[in-house]
């Protein structure tokens, strides 16, 4: 019988691609236990290094309501024109180790909490408008092979791009991280995005779907390769520097913030799903709306109280913010706080960088490092007759959307379609004759040391984005290495 794969308990697993969902578009289940266990086991990989993001730099600011949006939302922080709300923003790499290299050709995070006056909002970005999967039980494996080979503790581009190949959904973000924005110039000079699709709730339990953009106003600048490879061997921490230092002599870093808006309705009927993380929506069917501008002012006293432990998540929600049933951004909901639990501990929200200024109070106890006071004399359960005790609000609706969810509990797959390839060859085709150089050249560099089966199956993906696209990918590769 052939090698079958098993939960951590011995059960045969029947999908080990495909979460358990709630109709096809619909939510995850948390009755999916292999997607549950995968991630749980995942989220405890390193201990106490971040299993991603885990080299990044930080810094304080302030975002302000330039534009008014508070029709289509409650949250109180974006009720009125001037508002201003502190924040602390991390950037970070993805894939790389802690003392890794600032430059090193990948996405990086772009991870925002906003102390609002009802409790922290958390927007976990990246500085890319999509991702390389849109199901959360790839993602381990995913992150698997942008890490170190198990036998030989190397970086491996046959599990790179094994991987990718055989996930054809990835060749979006595969063109952005092999074009110039792979390497931005510093974090100064990045957009940073949502990615996934949120929602707004107005006052009357209506919502739509959003998707964040925050454009830097100091001008997108990118490095090409030789030069990140450069500073990774001449300053490694070249963004980190970058960033403190024009911080600390005033010249404030600041992105414009706009919003993309659809309709409840159109996601019933638009052409593709608009809650996979692997495509973005046109401009010209949701334009760009401005809401508000981020500024960092201040560097923090210190990166490990600080930076180092400050810890973000999705699932960080304010009334008025909700999030849509994307199926990465449902795993992530839960797999961030839990590795929160595993790398700080019960009480990760008690360390000063992710206390909210808001009040809190429960029935949380005990566990490691709990050090606000533990409650004092207050019950720790619910109900209770003690007229000291924190009490639900029992207004339904107040800090979630109410959504209608119908379907088959499956594991419902997704059919590739030329849609998955459609962004990818457009992003080509709008590139100058320079970038789509610098791209062929980037990626041909790369997949030049994969073995021969695994660089056919990738640049069939990228010529089904544009022939052009792969074609040239195929010269570049025997260019470099015309034995290969």
């Amino acid at each position: 019988m052939a090698n079958i794969l098993t939960t951590s308990n011995g059960n045969p697993v029947d999908n080990n691609q495909t979460s358990i969902t709630a109709g096809e578009n619909g939510p995850v289940l948390i009755s999916d236990f292999h997607l549950i266990d995968k991630l749980a086991h995942f989220d405890r990989e390193r201990i106490p290094e971040r299993v991603v993001h885990a080299k990044g730099a930080g810094a304080h600011g302030y975002f302000e309501v330039t534009h008014d949006f508070s029709k289509f939302t409650k949250a109180k922080f974006l009720n009125s024109l001037g508002k201003r709300t502190p924040v602390f923003l991390r950037f970070s790499t993805v894939g790389g180790e802690k003392g890794s290299a600032d430059t090193a050709r990948d996405p990086r995070g772009f991870a925002i909490k906003f102390y609002t006056e009802e409790g922290n909002w958390d927007m976990v970005g990246n500085n890319t408008p999509v991702f390389f999967i849109r199901d959360p039980s790839k993602f381990p494996d995913f992150i698997h092979t942008q890490k170190r080979n198990p036998q030989t503790n190397l970086g491996d581009p046959d599990m790179f791009w094994d991987f990718l190949s055989l996930v054809p959904e990835s060749i979006h973000q595969v063109t952005i991280l092999f074009s110039d924005r792979g390497t931005p110039d510093g974090y100064r000079h990045m957009n940073g995005y949502s990615s996934h699709t949120l929602k707004l709730v107005d006052h009357a339990g209506r919502f739509r779907y959003v998707k964040w953009h925050f454009k830097t106003d100091q001008g997108n600048k990118t490095l090409t390769s030789q030069q990140a490879g450069k500073l990774a061997g001449e300053d490694p921490d070249y963004a980190t520097r970058d960033l403190f230092n024009a911080i600390a002599r005033g010249d404030h870093p600041s992105w414009t913030v706009y919003l993309q808006v659809m309709e409840a309705e159109d996601a019933l009927k638009y052409r593709f799903n608009p809650f996979d993380v692997t495509k973005v929506w046109p401009h010209k069917d949701y334009p760009l709306q401005q809401i508000g501008k981020l500024v960092l002012n201040r560097n923090p006293e210190n990166y490990f109280a600080e930076t180092e432990q400050v810890a973000f998540s999705p699932s960080h929600l304010v009334p008025g913010i909700d999030a849509s049933v994307d199926r990465m951004l449902q795993g992530r909901l839960f797999s961030y706080p839990d590795t929160h639990r595993h790398r700080l501990g019960p009480n990760y929200s008690q360390i000063p960088i992710n206390a909210p200024i808001s009040r809190v109070s429960n029935h949380h106890r005990d566990g490691f490092m709990a050090v606000n006071g533990n409650g004092g004399s207050v019950p720790n359960y619910e109900p209770n007759s003690h007229d000291n005790s924190p009490r639900q609000i029992n207004v339904v609706g107040t800090t979630f959307a109410n959504e209608e969810v119908s379907g088959r509990t499956d594991r419902h797959g997704y059919v590739l379609t030329d849609d998955d390839f459609f962004q990818a060859g457009q992003l080509y085709r709008l590139m100058t004759a320079e970038q789509r150089d610098h791209l062929i050249e980037n990626i041909a560099g790369h997949l030049k040391n994969a073995k021969l089966h695994i660089r056919q199956r990738q640049i069939a993906n990228f010529s089904r984005a544009d022939k052009e696209y792969g074609r040239r990918v195929e010269e570049g590769i025997a260019k470099l290495s015309p034995k290969a």
